[in-house]
């Protein structure tokens, strides 16, 4: 009997020991819970009956210079599935089969989308990008499913379609690369927009603004109860261009609807360097990236043409280059300007004849000028020598790019007898003959012509081309001006060669191959071209400075129309629209049709005029 009660004793001893140990472990638990780790535990209870839904910015705005908005900003909607309430695989399938029709989307795809928020439970983007009206079935629907929720955002807007694309260029969504290398400052998340080309890609970091959010209590079947904390976002900064709206619409729908629908127009400030145009055609529509998701969008092709012939196409210039030629013939005072020299329509160089586009008969300087009369500038080049061309371009810095703040940028091709000897090949006359009217082996870009002219028109100053003027923050007010003027090189010449110059491309805009830009009240002066093109029909150029009679030129420009046969009929009706619109001038209005009278020469009719293989600057 005793022996039975020590072991009784003993085995109580033990429990009471446990027993002990026990509630220490419970009671040194209940301190971590309640005293040590209270904040932490508290956050981990809150997690649980709250959800974050983030709130996309605004982007900021990009006006032109004279305040119209080209890229700006409309509501849009994302719906969200808050992760918590009923997990039931029947009851999400029915949620996909109901919100299905109505997000523009298959019962798969948001039944994929239920589940992934359900395992999660956190907040799950179900759709976004929602327009104003498809959201109204959405809103009635949130009155009797628990667990979603529709909050408003922006989307992206470009209320003038493809106008200036190639510069604004568009957003899209990031990629794995953009991912890895974002700046994590900018709060981006993995279903963020950015800009992808021009601009939009070029500021994105001050477009982006500041994403909100809203802090949402639900409880335990996903009804939202309240809202704990509304985050304001904060818009991005607005960029304003250097662009002249009227200007750039002129140009585009030129450019649309010429012969072609192929070609680039640029358009300088020759008084500081801002560009007041830039137009690259064919041109696409950013807006087809940024598309409402419940909108029918299945005819819509994403295959855009980024190609910007602006700064990227290379071409001879034709007979815009008898400016640079003739510039070297007054610098070298071998020419006078009064002596006429014979055009038979035809120019014998001993090893080759080469042809002129007309038999224009005894022509001065500016008559050659006027009428683009090949074999002048032909004998006017044998007379002063390759090199003398050569060293005008070098001034006004051909086969060089601009310097535009934009990529891929080319700078075309310098042509001329140093680059020969250099290479240790030979020169020959006809390489003269060639040059003196801009064909052969020169290359130049819109934007390098535009920038030329607008050097002519400032008597040699050579600007870098700029567009942003300024940006300004709709966070603080912050003015910050980017846009400024640089020289980068002064083509020094004579005073009296500008004179001369001056006033021979007014006799061409007044009375010869560009007078289809003569415009009353205005002081224009221009040059056409006819880029012989091996592949297919010519291309055509057309020049020009402007400024109100009496005064300065306030604009240069240069418009080209792939394949459009002829500088004067393709391009000049584009630069005449583009000064039209510059300088707010209405158009007259149509007259009536008069009697047939005696027909006027041809300005680019000469290709009966031309033999196999043969070069000819045209008009």
């Amino acid at each position: 009997m005793a022996v039975t009660k020590l072991f009784f004793n003993a085995r109580l001893k033990v429990m009471m020991v446990l027993a002990a140990a026990a509630g220490a472990v419970i009671a040194l638990r209940l301190v971590d819970i309640q005293v040590l780790r209270h904040h932490a535990y508290q956050q981990m209870a809150e997690r649980n009956r709250t959800q974050v839904i983030f709130q996309t910015a605004p982007r900021g705005r990009v006006f032109t210079a004279d305040g119209v908005a080209i890229a700006s900003n409309e509501p849009s909607f994302s719906f969200y599935y808050l992760g918590a309430g009923n997990k039931d695989p029947e009851y999400l399938g029915q949620l996909a089969h109901d919100f299905a029709p109505r997000l523009k989307m298959k019962p798969e795809d948001v039944l994929a989308k239920l589940e992934e928020g359900a395992k999660s439970g956190k907040a799950t983007v179900l759709a976004e990008n929602l327009s104003t009206r498809g959201t109204v079935a959405l809103q009635e629907l949130q009155l009797y499913y628990p667990g979603v929720y529709l909050i408003e955002e922006t989307k992206r807007s470009y209320p003038y379609g493809g106008l200036a694309s190639h510069l604004l260029g568009y957003i899209g969504s990031m990629d794995d690369r953009e991912w890895r290398n974002r700046d994590p400052r900018l709060g981006y998340r993995l279903n963020s927009k950015l800009g992808k080309n021009g601009i939009e890609k070029k500021f994105e970091k001050e477009l982006k603004g500041a994403d909100g959010g809203v802090y949402l209590e639900v409880d335990y079947r996903g009804r939202v109860k309240s809202i704990i904390q509304d985050k304001k976002w904060a818009a991005g900064s607005d960029v304003y261009l250097t662009l002249d709206f009227k200007l750039q619409q002129a140009a585009e729908e030129g450019l649309k609807n010429s012969n072609t629908g192929r070609g680039a127009a640029v358009a300088i400030d020759p008084r500081t360097g801002a560009v007041l145009a830039l137009a690259s055609a064919p041109a696409y529509d950013p807006n087809i990236f940024v598309q409402y998701s419940d909108e029918d969008n299945s005819k819509t092709s994403k295959k855009i043409n980024e190609y910007n012939l602006a700064i990227q196409g290379i071409y001879p210039p034709a007979s815009t280059f008898k400016i640079i030629t003739a510039a070297a013939a007054l610098e070298d005072g071998h020419i006078d300007v009064n002596h006429k020299i014979n055009c038979p329509g035809h120019y014998d160089s001993g090893p080759r004849v080469f042809k002129c586009w007309s038999r224009h008969g005894p022509v001065d300087f500016f008559d050659g000028m006027s009428n683009s009369c090949d074999v002048y500038f032909y004998t006017v080049a044998a007379q002063i020598g390759a090199a003398s061309i050569e060293r005008i371009q070098r001034l006004f810095m051909f086969g060089r790019q601009t310097g535009i703040d934009l990529p891929g940028e080319k700078a075309g091709n310098l042509y001329g007898p140093t680059r020969r000897a250099r290479n240790k090949t030979y020169w020959f006359i006809g390489d003269t003959l060639n040059l003196s009217i801009g064909q052969g082996e020169l290359l130049v870009t819109p934007i390098k012509l535009a920038q030329f002219a607008a050097a002519v028109a400032s008597r040699g100053n050579v600007y870098r081309p700029y567009y942003v003027e300024k940006i300004v923050s709709n966070q603080t007010g912050r003015t910050e001006i980017v846009g400024q003027t640089e020289i980068l090189q002064k083509a020094e010449l004579k005073p009296q060669t500008y004179d001369l110059l001056f006033k021979a491309l007014k006799h061409t805009v007044d009375d010869g191959t560009a007078r289809r830009a003569k415009i009353k009240g205005l002081d224009v002066y221009g040059k056409t071209g006819t880029a012989q093109n091996p592949h297919g029909d010519d291309h055509g150029w057309f020049m020009a400075f402007a400024g109100r009679e009496g005064e300065e030129p306030s604009i240069a420009l240069a418009v080209f129309v792939e394949f459009g046969k002829g500088g004067s009929s393709a391009a000049g009706p584009i630069a005449r629209s583009m000064l039209e619109a510059y300088f707010d001038i209405e158009k007259p209005a149509p007259k009536k049709a008069a009697a047939p009278q005696a027909p006027v020469r041809p300005d680019e009719d000469y290709d009966e005029l031309l033999t196999a293989g043969e070069q000819n600057g045209g008009i």
